[in-house]
């Protein structure tokens, strides 16, 4: 994969992260298929390269856990910014070269 699919693909995942409703911070993946990587453009690689690896659902446990790990008196929006993080973190550690 190039640099710049990866980039693409990394940003599109975190657009699908968002904060859950109610009192408490909860965050939401709304976990890709590989039809929905089709419908963005991505080939079938990317889909084994992600969905197909096993540290796709580690990084999703991983994403939806966030606000478990935030401190004390930290915004739902900061803690949004920290579960975006995770994907940029896992996708940048498995699939640049």
């Amino acid at each position: 994969m190039e640099n710049d699919e990866i980039k693409k693909m990394y940003e599109w995942i975190r657009s699908r992260v968002a904060l859950g409703d109610g009192d408490t911070v909860t965050i939401i993946f709304d976990e890709p298929t590989a039809e929905d990587f089709a419908a963005q453009g991505f080939g079938e690689e990317t889909v084994a390269l992600t969905l197909g690896s096993g540290w796709w659902s580690e990084m999703a446990t991983d994403i939806v856990e966030t606000p478990d790990y935030a401190e004390p008196g930290e915004s739902a929006e900061q803690i949004l910014g920290y579960a975006r993080d995770v994907v940029v973190e896992y996708v940048r550690k498995r699939l640049y070269t």
